[in-house]
């Protein structure tokens, strides 16, 4: 029997599938940019081709120089800051790739996210950290976070299951009620940023220290400076992930040690679902739910336990976010769902759901966002041109079977001439 070579090979078909809508969606944006800087007389053909590197290679633009031309290099904050916006795409595409490998379209994500972010900040806010190590309250909230996401994500697990309702319009419902939960939740919480007066609807981050006081018999919540007389009844706050040299090496950047744990969190992933009779199961439910039954595989529980899995690794893109110390969460979120989770959609289909994949399409996700951001504060071009990009690569990901046939097809043809 001949053996298949590497071009011939189903996985390496995959990746070169993903390549093409890669390059096609660049291929778009850059087509948007220069119709734009062709139709637009300030910009003209100088200013689409500045556009153009810049979505290419944003990632090591520097700025201008005193000419006014572009100046790339290596900037290490604009990488720094794409591994911290990686972690929670990192998670969302686990998330989704997970369910996708079961079978089930995990489009709650979104709700999961909130769900771990909600628990992890009002752990991480609540728990007194001047009797408790601030590293054991960080793992506590992380933890915390991950099993509110699994909960969440079990719902619609337990209504596939025993119910037959699509997890599809499950996880929909359960995303918009977790987004009103979780404004209700804070609504009635103490954790409201007051210290800063122009602050509204913001929860503290968790590296703000803040004391609980008794001043006159009256209980309140003050920054680190404690007014004269106030007896400290409490601290909390002041929780950050661990840096781990990591801002040394892309100084003026938010990155942490969030990224390493992903990546790990990614590996144990991929081990489970190809080294381990869990994840066979897992995969065998997906490929036929009856006939994994008929072999004796507990299908309902496994359904369960897969999106209880998805939800924990949502939440722990929610988790790692926001215990970072770095950003705010808004918590009036029945306004809008978190992009973060709808974005691990077509993280996970560019990966072709491969755990390891998933990383690789995250950061590349990533790189888009800075080379946005790029975009707009060096150029007249808006930042949403990369959106662009990223729906037809998402669009493209959908096609990706199609794709691959076609690369079948032309290989096969010059097999043929040959």
């Amino acid at each position: 029997m001949k053996k298949d070579s590497f071009w011939d090979k189903a996985g390496t078909r995959s990746v070169l599938a993903s390549l093409v809508a890669i390059l096609i969606g660049m291929l778009a944006g850059g087509l948007i940019i220069l119709i734009v800087g062709l139709t637009n007389p300030s910009l003209g053909v100088g200013g689409a081709w500045e556009g153009i590197r810049l979505v290419v290679a944003g990632l090591f633009a520097k700025g201008r120089d005193t000419t006014g031309a572009l100046v790339f290099g290596f900037n290490p904050a604009s990488f720094g800051n794409m591994l911290f916006r990686a972690v929670p795409l990192i998670m969302t595409g686990l998330s989704v790739a997970l369910g996708n490998k079961a079978g089930l379209f995990n489009i709650g994500a979104a709700g999961q996210y909130l769900a771990g972010t909600a628990a992890s900040l009002y752990v991480s806010l609540s728990l007194p950290t001047n009797v408790l190590p601030i590293w054991l309250v960080w793992i506590i909230a992380f933890l915390a976070g991950m099993m509110a996401g699994a909960v969440w994500g079990s719902i619609p697990g337990l209504l596939k299951a025993y119910l037959n309702i699509n997890e599809v319009l499950a996880c929909i419902m359960t995303n918009w009620i977790a987004a009103n939960a979780v404004t209700w939740v804070f609504e009635g919480s103490n954790l409201k940023n007051v210290l800063e007066g122009t602050k509204s609807g913001y929860i503290y981050k968790t590296s703000t220290v803040m004391n609980d006081v008794v001043i006159d018999g009256v209980r309140q919540t003050v920054g680190a400076a404690v007014p004269e007389g106030a007896q400290v009844v409490a601290t909390r706050g002041g929780v950050a992930t661990a840096k781990m040299g990591l801002d040394q090496l892309f100084s003026g950047s938010q990155v942490n040690a969030g990224i390493l744990v992903a990546i790990l969190i990614a590996i144990v992933i991929y081990i489970l679902l190809s080294r381990t009779t869990l994840g066979y199961q897992l995969k065998a439910c997906g490929a036929n739910r009856y006939a994994a039954r008929y072999a004796g595989i507990k299908d309902r529980r496994n359904i369960v336990l897969t999106m209880a899995l998805a939800g924990a690794l949502a939440a722990a893109g929610g988790a790692l976010y926001y215990l970072s110390g770095n950003t705010e969460f808004f918590w009036n979120t029945y306004q809008s769902l978190p992009s973060e989770g709808f974005n691990g959609i077509p993280v996970a289909l560019l990966a072709i759901n491969n755990p390891v994949g998933v990383i690789f399409a995250a950061v590349f996700m990533s790189m888009l966002q800075i080379c946005g951001q790029k975009l707009t504060e060096l150029t007249a071009f808006n930042e949403y041109i990369t959106n662009v990009i990223i729906a037809v690569i998402v669009y493209l990901s959908a096609f990706m079977l199609v794709i691959k046939t076609w690369i079948g097809k032309l290989r096969s043809r010059k097999a043929v001439n040959k």
